[in-house]
Order: C-alpha cells, then sequence, then structure tokens
C-alpha cells in the first residue's frame, strides 16, 4: 500500500470517512438516498456504486472517539470488504482528520486484511494499491506507510504462529522460522538444545520439556541499535506451542485451543518484528523457551522436585501449571545474564485471569510503578488494556513446600493468577523493574475474521508503542 499526497486524477474507488457529527453537517452535499441508508455510525458501511466506479462511506460513530477506535473501524471496513476493494488508485477524503488518526485508520486496513491461512493476496498489499490523502505532507504520509507496515507485518506474523494447527509449528518449524528471522533483520540468534541446557542447569525448563519427543529449543534473540545510551528491553514470552497438561491431563473438550499458549512468545515475536522494520533506537533481549507438554514415559510428575537455573527447588504439584516453570528459568537466566532497563514477561498462563477478567484486559503485576503506570497508560491507548494486581507477600506463604523451596500451585482454589506472578518474582534476582502479564483471556479470543476462537495480536500494539515511545 502507497500513501500519496495529491488528488490530481480522476478516481474510480473512492473512502468517504464520516464521524455523525461531520455526516450531519455534510450529508445535503450528496444524494439523498444515500441519507437514507447511512448514518455515520460506528462501523456503518455505505457502498455506493456508480457510473464513474465505487465509493465506500465509512462510519467512525462520535467525534469523541479514541484514536484506537478509528484503527477498528477500519479492521472491520478491512475485514468485511477485503475482497471487494481494487488494487487502483484510491482517494481518502477525511478533512476533519490529523496525522495520528490517519495512522491509525492506515495500520487498521492492513491489519484488517488477514485471514487465516494467511497469505498476502489483498488488493490492500498490492504495490498498485494507492491511498491518496492530501491533508498530509509525503514525508508524513511516508512514515505513516512504514510504521502501518511494520505494524501489520509484526501482529499479523504474532496471529499466524498462533493460530496455526499443532502439526505445522513443531519447535523445529518454529525454530527454523525464528533463524530465518534473525537473518532478515541481523537479529542475534541463539538456541540451547537439550544437552546445552542440562549443562547449563536450565532445570525447570527442562523438567517441561523431557516429556517432548522433540528436543529443547531455549532461544534467544536479540535486536541491537547503534544509538548511543539506548534503554534495553528485556522480554519473556511463555512458548508451549502445544499444552496437553502433562500428566495433569486438560479436559479434552476444548484441548484443541491449547495451539494457542504460546501467546506471550508470539507478542515478543510481533514486538521484534515492529523494532527491527522501525529500526528503534532501543536493544531488546528476547528469551523464548520453546516447547511442548506432552504425556510420555518420560513426562515430569506430580511430585518431583526439580531443580530452577537460579538453584532454588520447586516442587511439582500440577504438571498442568508448566508455564511458570518455563518462565521461571527464562526469567532468572535474562536477569542473570543480561542487563536490562524493564523486563516484562508476557504468558497465557492462568485460567483464574479469564475468569477474573474474561477478554477485557490482562492481569499484571510488577514491581516498579513507573513501569506499572506506563503499561497502564500504554494499554488504555492501544485497547491492549491491563488491570494491576498485588504482588503481596502473604501469597508467597501459599507456595511453601516440605520438600523444596516451593511448590509450583497453590493447593487453595483462589487466585490461581496471583500466586503464579508471586512464584515468577522468585526467580526475578531482584530486578528492579519488572512487569508479569499473564493475557490468558485477551490473546486468543472472538474476532471479526474467524468463527472460532483465534488469534487478537494482543501484546504487539501495546509493546511496541511503550518500547517506542520510552527511550
Amino acid at each position: 500500500m502507497k500513501l500519496i499526497n495529491t488528488k490530481n486524477k480522476n478516481y474510480t474507488q473512492v473512502f468517504h470517512i464520516f464521524t455523525e457529527e461531520e455526516w450531519s453537517k455534510t450529508s445535503k452535499n450528496f444524494n439523498k438516498n444515500i441519507a437514507n441508508f447511512f448514518t455515520g455510525k460506528k462501523h456503518e458501511i455505505f457502498v455506493n456504486a456508480h457510473e464513474e466506479g465505487i465509493t465506500y462511506f465509512i462510519g467512525l460513530g462520535k467525534s469523541t472517539l479514541q484514536n484506537f477506535e478509528i484503527q477498528q473501524v477500519a479492521v472491520k471496513f478491512s475485514q468485511t470488504q477485503k475482497e471487494k476493494i481494487h488494487a487502483v488508485p484510491t482517494l481518502f477524503f477525511a478533512d476533519f482528520m490529523n496525522e495520528k488518526q490517519f495512522e491509525e485508520f492506515a495500520k487498521g486496513l492492513l491489519i484488517g486484511t488477514y485471514h487465516y491461512p494467511f497469505e498476502k493476496n489483498h488488493p490492500v498489499w498490492d504495490s498498485k494499491f494507492e491511498l491518496h490523502f492530501e491533508n498530509l505532507s509525503q514525508k508524513k504520509l511516508d512514515n505513516i506507510s512504514r510504521k502501518a507496515e511494520a505494524l501489520s507485518n509484526g501482529q499479523i506474523a504474532c496471529q499466524e504462529w498462533l493460530n496455526k494447527p499443532a502439526n505445522l509449528k513443531k519447535p523445529d518449524a518454529l525454530s527454523l522460522y525464528l533463524k530465518n528471522l534473525a537473518k532478515k533483520y541481523d537479529l542475534k540468534y541463539t538456541v540451547f538444545n537439550r544437552k546445552k541446557c542440562e549443562e547449563l542447569g536450565l532445570g525447570a525448563y527442562l523438567s517441561v520439556n523431557q516429556g517432548s519427543a522433540y528436543d529443547a529449543a531455549f532461544t534467544i534473540l536479540e535486536y541491537k541499535t547503534t544509538a548511543k545510551n539506548a534503554k534495553t528491553f528485556g522480554l519473556v514470552g511463555k512458548c508451549v506451542l502445544f499444552d496437553t497438561g502433562g500428566i495433569s491431563l486438560k479436559n479434552p473438550d476444548n484441548m484443541h485451543y491449547m495451539k494457542s499458549d504460546m501467546g506471550g512468545a508470539t507478542a515478543v515475536l510481533g514486538t521484534l518484528i515492529y523494532a527491527a522494520e522501525m529500526e528503534l533506537p532501543v536493544n531488546i533481549i528476547a528469551i523464548l523457551p520453546i516447547t511442548d507438554n506432552a504425556i510420555s514415559e518420560n513426562a515430569f510428575l506430580p511430585s518431583d522436585v526439580i531443580t530452577a537455573y537460579n538453584g532454588k527447588t520447586i516442587e511439582v504439584l500440577n504438571t498442568d501449571a508448566e508455564g511458570r516453570m518455563i518462565l521461571a528459568d527464562g526469567l532468572s537466566y535474562m536477569a542473570k545474564n543480561y542487563k536490562t532497563d524493564f523486563m516484562i514477561d508476557l504468558a497465557t498462563l492462568t485460567g483464574s485471569s479469564v475468569r477474573m477478567f474474561g477478554d477485557t484486559c490482562g492481569a499484571m503485576f510488577s514491581n516498579d510503578e513507573e513501569l506499572k503506570n506506563l503499561l497502564i497508560k500504554t494499554g488504555d491507548k492501544t485497547n491492549q488494556r491491563l488491570w494491576n494486581l498485588p504482588l503481596w507477600d502473604v501469597w508467597k506463604n501459599d507456595i511453601q513446600s516440605d520438600v523444596a523451596d516451593l511448590k509450583n500451585i497453590s493447593m487453595k482454589p483462589i487466585g490461581d493468577c496471583i500466586v503464579a506472578a508471586k512464584f515468577l518474582e522468585q526467580f526475578i534476582e531482584d530486578h528492579p523493574k519488572w512487569a508479569h502479564l499473564d493475557i490468558a483471556g485477551v490473546a486468543f479470543g472472538s474476532v471479526g475474521y474467524a468463527k472460532e476462537k483465534a488469534a487478537t495480536g494482543f501484546g504487539v500494539q501495546l509493546l511496541a508503542d511503550l518500547i517506542e515511545n520510552y527511550h
């Protein structure tokens, strides 16, 4: 998609964007029949075919709408009309739109082209598709185009990998993709197999991986900038490619959704793509502990006592609490081997967070007020919202073990997302600026492009905006 500052030609395709207020001011300038079917309400679309071509009337709703709502409208418009849109120069009419609003529309237009299985075969991706908008300079339009494409590339990669069926995203397939991605974006790529993990003492991660038919792939991706005094963000993403629950087997009724248990990792992946394409002046260290949680004669068992990377011992009471096991080693490895200004982990971790918040927001835990406030503010801005929950020491009492330093779950049927966060806190090695995001309810759910639950892309815009605007 090209964004061009001109309207010096005849157009066979036009996008007219209106809020309800703008439409009430200008509707008299259009055919009266259009006013009978279009009012400018949010997500309203009216298609007017005429001799000169086709005009799309797109409603934004109230003029008080937030920028992310403009993106939502563009996503839905693109999802529902993408097969009808032609790869031709298109005039964009929205005189009231400022630079940021138009940027959000451009982002949504590209993100909305996603469908599963994904193929870049829609007109909006075609280089012949030109969106002509004279309100902004060509320099600003070029920047918007770059940002929109970088974000859509990151978010669509996130959605695509989360949506893949389990048999199409085995550890070796994902590792090959990441290796090629590292070459494309000049990222430093490191992976530890099972033997190397044993040498390093990544025992918590290996306890989950030991039941797998596939070798360990504890993966580290590093994006580095040439900018001086750049901030460094450490990101750890839960990457369980399929979660059976292990010996503590999940209910089979909805187990097919467990292909989504790598939502933290895919959010990190999308963020890396955005940062690399935008050449952001930051450093990013990303750790993805890749594995599945399988059932086999080698699978770890309830009552096992595991020694984690930082030397702490863990009594396993439930093998379906595997995410916190691999994150424990990911966090402690990050903290011990890299100097980061912020350390954030993301995970589709607990049903507790789903029962608490549904698909409205993620559960957030942090030991730093600045990071906490930044994440809340950025979540509100991007509509990838977070709600802060406590890390009080009273919750640590619930994971004290008779035979180890910690238990991997509490035996109480309450507050598991808080218990999990308190468990993870024991592995951050006193990092002063850490946040844990439990995104189990928001990474995978109802979407406009699929009949069943599918990937939302949650986390990519949250992290991308946070990193881009804090350096």
